[in-house]
């Protein structure tokens, strides 16, 4: 138990150094995230359609 209450108490020492991001970077981070997400995908499905129009010409 003793080992328990030292882990919830180092814990709380690490909470109070966290630095959180205020909502202009988060609005930064989330933007930047949506943005990559949207390269890949389109980035992935252009990819796949060359694949399966390569695939049918093979055929």
């Amino acid at each position: 138990m003793k080992k328990i209450i030292e882990f919830l108490k180092d814990v709380k020492k690490e909470m109070k150094k966290v630095r959180w991001p205020n909502k202009k970077e988060m609005a930064t981070y989330s933007i930047a995230t949506i943005s990559f997400i949207i390269f890949f995908a389109l980035f992935f499905m252009i990819i796949d359609i060359v694949l399966a129009t390569l695939k049918t010409w093979v055929r």
